[in-house]
Formats: C-alpha cells, sequence, structure tokens
C-alpha cells in the first residue's frame, strides 16, 4: 500500500512539473511572438535586462506587477540605465494585448 501511495504521489509531482513547463513553454512562445527575446534574454543582458534579473529586483516589491505591466505598455527608460546604457524600453500596448502584457509580466516575476 505503501509504495502504491508514494508511486501515486511521484506521478502527480510529474503532471504539476509537466503542467508547469508546459505554461513555461507557451509563455516563452508568447514572448517570442511578441518581440520580447529581441531585447531580452531569460538569464542574462541582451540590450534590456534579463528577465532573472528583473525577477530578482522586484522580489517581495507589491507593486511590482502593475508597475512592470505599466513600462511594458507604454515604454519607458531610466529603471536599468546602468545596463541598457540608456536605450528606452519601446512601448508594447496596443501591439501587444494588455492580457498578454500581464500574462508575460506575470511569468517574469516567478522567474
Amino acid at each position: 500500500m505503501k509504495s502504491r501511495w508514494l508511486s501515486m504521489t511521484a506521478a502527480a509531482v510529474f503532471m504539476v512539473a509537466a503542467a508547469g513547463q508546459a505554461s513555461a513553454d507557451e509563455n516563452i512562445d508568447l514572448a517570442k511572438k511578441s518581440g520580447c527575446l529581441a531585447c531580452h534574454g531569460i538569464d542574462k543582458k541582451v540590450v534590456g535586462p534579463g528577465w532573472t534579473d528583473i525577477s530578482a529586483k522586484y522580489k517581495g516589491d507589491a507593486g511590482a506587477r502593475a508597475s512592470l505591466i505599466e513600462k511594458v505598455a507604454k515604454g519607458g527608460k531610466g529603471n536599468w540605465t546602468e545596463v541598457t546604457g540608456g536605450v528606452p524600453m519601446p512601448p508594447y500596448s496596443p501591439r501587444v494585448s494588455d492580457e498578454n502584457i500581464a500574462k508575460l509580466v506575470d511569468f517574469i516575476l516567478t522567474l
């Protein structure tokens, strides 16, 4: 009985991990289609900061999600000048829907 329970638990963990991977893959595909990866790497700077650096910078910041959604939608500069050399973030709204911008920001903040 104990080994059966362990097998079921292992299967459940695998299914959750696979679902998380599918979600990550979907978010990466959305980022590619939206043009994000032209300037950002997941874990490295391209023109703009890497997404893991963004996630680390805003970890624990309750207002980060709303601020980043606005930054992606409207564009801007000044938060990462030491990384970008002053290159601004271009606006992505309305070319990328508000729903997809929120999905991407949520994904970035989980890295």
